[in-house]
Order: C-alpha cells, then sequence, then structure tokens
C-alpha cells in the first residue's frame, strides 16, 4: 500500500485509539516498521500528528500528553538544548526550574556546576539534583501533580515569591507564531509567570516541535524572555520578532 493511501488511515486510527504505535501499524499494514516510522515522521512533519516512543499521538489541543510520552518525545534534541543551557549558567549563580522534561534535562546538564542553588516546583528535577553536593536544592512546595511530579496551586506561588534569583529556565507545552508560550494547566501557568517575574534572566528552552503545538493557557511573550535555546532553525520572521524584542536566539549543538 503506498503511503498516500497509509496517510488517511493512520490518522483515522490515531483518532480512534488515542495513539498508533509502530509495531501495531506494521502488522495492519503488512510493512516493515522502518516503513511506518518514516509515515509518522512525515506525518509529524506535516503537524498531523506528534511523535512519541514507540508511535505517534494526535497533536495536543486542550490536553497536554502523557508524561512518560514526552519524556521519549526528541529526547536527544532536549538533551542538547540542555547542555547550551547549561554553558550559559555560571557557576555560583541563583536559578529557577520550572514543570517539564525540557527543564529535567538542564537539571542532569546542571549536575557539574559548583555553588548553585536551585528552586524548582518539579520533584524530578530535585531528585536529580540531589546528586549535586554543590547545589543546594529548595522546593517549592504546593498541590502535587502525581502524573509528573509537578508542584501546582497558590502556595507554590507563594513559596516562589520568596525568592529573587539570577536566572529561570522554563519550558512549555507551545510557542505560536505571535511569539507566546503555551500551557494547558492554569495552575501550572500562575507558577510559571510567577517564576518569569522573580528572575533577573530567564531562559527558555524549546526543542523544534513546540513551535508545532498549541495549548490554550498563556505563560508569557518572548518578549519578555532574554533568550530561547532550541535544536534547529527557526522560521526568519520569527528570527527577526525575537531581534525586535532583544531576545537572542540559540542554537543547540546537536552532537
Amino acid at each position: 500500500m503506498a503511503h498516500n493511501f497509509r496517510e488517511p488511515d493512520i490518522l483515522e486510527i490515531a483518532r480512534k485509539e488515542g495513539k498508533v504505535t509502530v509495531e501495531d501499524l506494521a502488522a495492519r499494514f503488512g510493512v516493515t516498521v522502518q516503513t511506518i516510522r518514516r509515515d509518522l515522521s512525515d506525518l509529524a512533519d506535516e503537524g498531523k500528528l506528534e511523535r512519541v516512543h514507540g508511535g505517534a499521538v494526535l497533536p495536543s489541543g486542550v490536553a497536554n500528553i502523557g508524561y512518560e510520552d514526552r519524556r521519549g518525545l526528541n529526547d536527544q534534541a532536549k538533551e542538547a538544548i540542555a547542555r547550551r543551557c547549561a554553558a550559559e549558567i555560571p557557576e555560583g549563580a541563583s536559578l529557577f526550574l520550572n514543570i517539564g522534561t525540557s527543564t529535567e534535562a538542564v537539571a542532569r546538564a546542571l549536575l557539574h556546576h559548583k555553588n548553585i542553588m536551585v528552586v524548582t516546583n518539579n520533584l524530578n528535577v530535585g531528585n536529580i539534583l540531589a546528586a549535586n553536593a554543590d547545589c543546594q536544592v529548595v522546593i517549592a512546595g504546593g498541590m502535587l501533580r502525581r502524573s509528573d511530579g509537578g508542584l501546582v496551586g497558590d502556595l507554590t506561588i507563594e513559596a516562589v515569591q520568596q525568592f529573587k534569583v539570577d536566572f529561570a529556565v522554563i519550558s512549555c507545552s507551545g510557542v505560536d507564531g505571535d511569539g507566546d508560550l503555551l500551557d494547558f494547566d492554569v495552575l501550572e501557568v500562575g507558577v510559571s509567570k510567577t517564576i518569569v517575574r522573580q528572575s533577573r534572566k530567564t531562559f527558555l528552552v524549546a526543542d523544534h516541535s513546540k513551535f508545532q503545538r498549541t495549548a490554550p493557557a498563556k505563560i508569557a511573550s518572548l518578549k519578555e524572555i532574554d533568550a530561547l535555546i532550541t535544536d534547529q532553525p527557526v522560521a526568519p520572521e520569527f528570527v527577526e520578532k525575537c531581534r525586535a524584542w532583544d531576545t537572542r536566539v540559540l542554537l543547540a549543538d546537536s552532537d
């Protein structure tokens, strides 16, 4: 069956079942897993699906995809972005890290930084940085979101407001053409807004897939962000907007 004929069938299966897997589609269509991976990559490039570990899901609209799927989504790109971000953070600095698999990657990239303090509403970030004896970790407590170890709500906002740090490193679920940073959980968004306000400089870590996604709640505009760190070149008109806003666009090494 040619790709042109498989595509609508793959999308219909995704709409009915919420997710498609490489192994299942290969069996259904009688083709190799390599062929299905190419099909899914093409559909992802067209913005019709989002690749996750072992398959793909429909692009998110008003609900985020699951944490385990997000962990496997563009993981190599996230690690490269994290290394680039960590290179911008000097030793002896204080910083916020918010909820997200991208900020968890940044935490891993900071494991050898010395004399830093990290305030986070992400239990996973706290657990990662516990391995760095030269990092003071502060958990901004609040209501636990069991799905991903995030802490949200008014208590978390109050905790964040007790600090004024050198850097914030934040992630989001999507970046639209207007340069707005978007997310799904309004409670999480409230915390992220506070993190931006309480930081002297803010870095956004966002892989290329975030520019193909949308979400209903706005965190901030890129005009409020000091640097966007991503893994692939963004559209020239987007770069022009960032230049007008004095927002640096930094590309990660792809090694």
